[in-house]
């Protein structure tokens, strides 16, 4: 005879957290319910999983809001970075993601490192477009020009 679970983890062969399949009873009793992989489908578990998973949903909608937002400064604002350089206009170093980061930070924009990607190592002065990677769903263009040290 057959019961119907809630599975409180996902499963390549069941399915994904929270939906509720059908199973023997002998598999329920004897593997899910002792190894916690799933509930027996109650209306209060079903409840409890319906409440985590709007909790998410909602999480998940907010992180991308606050993403977008966030794209929009971003894309609202150019940075100029001034480097050193030697002959030939050629830059002692390279103009890296951590300088990106400072120089945003000091317009305001707090973002981590990581999240800038930069194709190759800028290398040479001029205007360049680098891609910030904020959320899986949402990215911006940054506007970077890199020009001469006035001072040295």
């Amino acid at each position: 005879m057959d019961i119907e679970v809630v599975l409180t983890q996902d499963d390549a062969k069941l399915g994904r957290r929270g939906q509720v399949v059908k199973v023997s009873r002998g598999f329920a009793n004897n593997f899910l319910f002792p190894h916690q992989k799933a509930k027996l489908a109650t209306s209060s578990n079903l409840k409890s999983f319906q409440a985590e998973n709007d909790r998410h949903l909602k999480q998940a909608a907010d992180a991308r809001a606050e993403a977008e937002a966030l794209a929009k400064k971003i894309e609202a604002v150019s940075v100029t970075v001034e480097v050193l350089v030697g002959e030939g206009e050629k830059l002692y170093g390279a103009v890296t993601s951590q300088e990106l980061q400072q120089s945003l930070l000091n317009q305001g924009i707090t973002i981590d490192k990581k999240d800038i990607h930069l194709e190759s190592p800028i290398k040479q002065l001029g205007t360049y477009e680098v891609t910030v990677k904020l959320h899986p769903s949402v990215s911006a263009r940054l506007k970077l020009s890199v020009v001469k040290n006035k001072n040295a």
